[in-house]
């Protein structure tokens, strides 16, 4: 926790506090200052630190307005000052003005991180064109932008020259820096490590991912949970209720019984004192703002407490395939070289074909072919069929024609032999896609691809699982394809062939059986399913506009270790926002109680209800050092 020491008002709030505490110990043990000047050194210290307070309770006065705080306040001061209480009076207003400092520090240090990550980023770019610095606001897209380096990048864009190593954990929340070269996108908010480069904007400094990040951050606040909603509504009632108590209190016993006057009006003034529900409000807030925080920097972006207080009650997950457990890319994984033809000749025609199209499938047996050290053979007359390979001549191996692609396709050329059906057919078992290749007479060989999984999508699920969460893989890929990757990771439950409206009704499906269920997949073509769902995670979301503004939680890497995390920490900050709350009302009844039977303390009280606030600030920020791991 940060205290602002640097702070001249915060300093002399200290001080105050020491010098009236110091005041009110003397008066308990019987030492007073001398009367005539007690009365202005305490009046003094209430103007001078209290005054608004003051102001605000007399305002809610005029106004009829008994669900203030403010008004609670003044009127203990003004009591305590008539009974000639002044340690007292000055120690109700001085402390009850530490406790409202101490809420704001709470807020101010629960966003202190993302407060200095937007102070990090220059308000200025150099404009390689204009051979100036100018304002980011002024930038338009597709302006050239040089970036020295360790400096942090201005504006979102793609490298045009040069290469460098960036960290993106202010993004990704990723603290590995990745390698950056010539057409390859960067963000504003980033950190250009080691190397010069320049850059061409693609995005208004205003609609830059880190913008996205920063304004919905701070929206979060305004998505408060049902938590902070309830006891916001329970202040506004609570405070009138004690007023009335506080006067029966006083009245009962004054006019009734015919005690004693002050005693009872102290009891009363105690009474406000530590009804005042400063903890209880303050209670909610911290820790959301606390667990935002942590969650962002570890690149999590989540728009409001609610979303926090729902993940704490989840009690299954849907999760989609590509791109979400799995890289959403295609990698060769099987190379079955047949009839005599060696692998290197089989990988190094192939990809010379496949050099002339865009096909993922294509590009990844060209990325495989280098990997092993071969290079793709030259390649002339190629020829693309749609939705069933291609044909092209290979100039080094004087091959005639070279066909790639499905195995209906080579059907149509060649004689299908068993071996060849039983390894497709194995392959596919697998969920993995087939490319089958002919040289013109025959079956020459084999290549299988599958979509690589991610190295800790078993280990975030078994932690889900753990949980007693259930996880439940909805997909459009195929259901063969979908089972293989769903045993590999420890998933059961699945459903494939889906269409995005047919995974939306699964959504539904759910809900009903398990009440609370969250979502995750990539944000585009998952967006009905996270829409309907009760938690919306997109994951992978970095430079996605769609996928940042339409789910509730926006993942801005590739981890989905990320949601078991989220969950702990949900958990544990609901756990935290109870025990803040009934630590305050468990304090704060005992006193009422103390002070309905005449044997309460004013500045015990007063010394209660600060402390209470406290140690609630203190326990809430604590959960921005909540970790990932489980230990």
């Amino acid at each position: 926790m940060n205290l602002p020491f640097k702070d001249k008002k915060f300093v002399f709030l200290l001080l105050s506090v020491s010098i009236v505490i110091v005041l009110e110990i003397l008066s308990l043990l019987g030492i007073h200052l001398p009367m005539p000047y007690a009365p202005f050194i305490f009046c003094t210290f209430i103007i001078a630190i209290g005054y608004k307070v003051i102001l605000n309770g007399l305002q809610s006065l005029i106004k009829l307005n008994f669900s203030s705080i403010n008004l609670l306040m003044t009127i203990a001061v003004i009591a305590a000052l008539y009974l000639g209480e002044y340690p007292e009076a000055a120690v109700v207003i001085v402390l009850y003005v530490l406790g409202e400092r101490l809420e704001d520090i709470g807020l101010e240090n629960s966003k202190s991180a993302l407060d200095e990550l937007i102070k990090s980023v220059p308000k200025t770019a150099f404009v390689k064109k204009a051979n100036k610095e100018i304002p980011i606001e002024q930038i338009e897209i597709g302006t050239v932008i040089q970036i020295k380096a360790g400096t942090i990048i201005p504006l979102d864009g793609k490298i045009t020259f040069g290469e460098s190593l960036i960290d993106e954990s202010a993004i990704t929340g990723e603290p590995i820096a990745k390698e950056k070269q010539v057409g390859d996108t960067v963000f504003a908010g980033t950190l250009n490590t080691n190397g010069f480069i320049e850059i061409k904007t693609s995005k208004l400094s205003t609609d830059t991912t880190f913008a996205k990040i920063i304004q919905l951050t701070f929206e979060a606040g305004a998505a408060k949970s049902e938590t902070q909603k309830f006891i916001q509504r329970f202040s506004k009632l609570y405070t009138p209720i004690i007023i009335g108590l506080a006067l029966l209190i006083f009245v009962v016993p004054v006019f009734l019984l015919h005690q004693d006057f002050n005693h009872w009006l102290k009891q009363a003034i105690t009474l406000l004192v530590i009804a005042c529900p400063c903890a209880l409000v303050i209670s909610t807030p911290v820790a959301i703002y606390a667990a935002i925080g942590n969650a962002s920097a570890k690149g999590a972006l989540i728009k409001g407490g609610k979303y926090i207080e729902a993940l704490a009650e989840i009690k299954a997950i849907a999760v989609d395939k590509t791109r979400t457990i799995t890289y959403g890319t295609p990698v060769v994984s099987d190379v079955f070289p047949l009839i005599g033809t060696s692998r290197k000749e089989l990988l190094s025609c192939v990809s010379g074909a496949e050099l002339f199209s865009e096909h993922p499938l294509a590009q990844a047996i060209i990325t495989a072919t280098r990997a092993e050290g071969f290079e793709p053979h030259t390649a002339k007359d190629f020829k693309s069929i749609i939705g069933k390979g291609a044909t092209a001549k290979c100039e080094v191996c004087q091959t005639d024609s070279v066909l790639v692609g499905k195995l209906e396709f080579i059907r149509e050329y060649h004689e299908i032999s068993t071996e060849v059906e039983a390894i497709e057919a194995q392959l596919a078992t697998e969920g993995k896609t087939s490319v089958v290749i002919s040289f013109g007479k025959g079956v020459v060989g084999i290549i299988g691809l599958t979509d690589k999984i991610k190295p800790d999508s078993a280990a975030a699920i078994q932690e889900l699982q753990e949980q007693n969460i259930d996880v439940i893989m909805l997909t459009g890929d195929s259901e063969k394809a979908a089972h293989f990757v769903a045993r590999q990771v420890g998933i059961t439950k699945v459903f494939g062939d889906l269409l995005p409206e047919e995974k939306a009704e699964e959504i539904k499906a759910l809900l009903q059986q398990y009440d609370k269920v969250a979502m995750v997949g990539d944000g585009i073509n998952d967006a009905p399913a996270l829409a309907i769902s009760t938690v919306g995670i997109a994951m992978g979301t970095a430079g996605s506009d769609t996928a940042i503004e339409t789910a509730n939680i926006a993942l801005m890497n590739d981890q989905l270790s990320l949601i078991p995390f989220l969950i702990r920490l949900s958990k544990k900050t609901m756990k935290q926002i109870k025990m803040n709350t009934l630590g305050a009302i468990i304090t704060k009844f005992i006193f009422v109680l103390l002070a309905v039977f005449g044997l309460s303390n004013l500045a015990l009280a007063i010394a209660a209800d600060v402390g209470v606030t406290l140690i609630v600030i203190l326990f809430s920020l604590n959960l921005m050092r909540f970790e990932k791991s489980k230990v």
